[in-house]
């Protein structure tokens, strides 16, 4: 999985997005993916979740095993110290 591609894949979903991809075993098909974006306000974290393996559906069929979320508002992401 060439990360770069993943990233610029789910920011054509997910236009305002910053997005961070981490291998998480060395296989490069179990994921760590941290989603910051404006997209997921007034969502609960499942709905958020959905919303992301909604879009990652096809990938998760051939190209990824696993995924590990980490999703939240930018608003959220400013609080925790994440983004500016």
């Amino acid at each position: 999985m060439d990360f770069e591609e993943l990233t610029v894949f789910l920011k054509s979903h997910l236009k305002d997005a910053d997005i961070a991809v981490t291998d998480l075993t060395g296989t490069r098909d179990h994921l760590g993916i941290q989603i910051i974006s404006d997209e997921f306000e007034g969502k609960g974290l499942l709905d958020q979740h959905r919303m992301v393996m909604d879009i990652l559906r096809e990938k998760l069929k051939q190209e990824i095993h696993a995924v590990q979320l980490k999703t939240m508002t930018k608003t959220k992401a400013r609080e925790r110290g994440l983004i500016s």
